[in-house]
């Protein structure tokens, strides 16, 4: 897996992740945590925690620590399928979320994502599957997390 830090991640973070506040807190090949504080702009109508952020976070979190694993040799991670359950809402505080990988296939990554708030109560539980293809001719997407 690249060595890159949690400081590279984030300092690199870009798009949607950005957008909705996604912090990474520990990244292996392994296992990955990450965090978003509740603000408004993450809130359905309701006033809870919109259920597009849990599964968002999934994809970013599984996507990524796939991505850096695979990257050295000249492969790229991508979402292929996000199946979350919401369980309970969080309406404010911080949302916590553990990604375990459960499978490294030569194609395929499996991932077990747990959404948790800050009384590390059950939220969400995300199944993501990730797609390992090689990379296009060019310089990777994370070429500047490598280590």
């Amino acid at each position: 897996m690249g060595t890159a830090s949690v400081e590279q991640i984030n300092a690199v973070m870009r798009g949607f992740d950005l957008l909705y506040g996604l912090e990474i807190l520990a990244c292996s090949d392994t296992e990955v945590r990450a965090r978003v504080a509740v603000r408004e702009q993450v809130k359905q109508p309701a006033g809870l925690v919109h259920g597009g952020l849990y599964a968002s976070m999934a994809e970013s979190m599984t996507s990524l620590a796939t991505a850096l694993a695979v990257m050295e040799s000249g492969e790229m991670a991508m979402g292929l399928s996000n199946s979350t359950s919401f369980l309970r809402p969080i309406t404010a505080g911080t949302v916590h979320a553990q990604a375990t990988r459960l499978h490294r296939g030569r194609t395929t990554w499996v991932w077990d994502v747990r959404v948790s708030d800050d009384e590390d109560r059950l939220c969400a539980l995300t199944r993501m599957t990730i797609a390992v293809r090689p990379a296009p001719a060019g310089t990777p997407p994370l070429s500047a997390l490598a280590g």
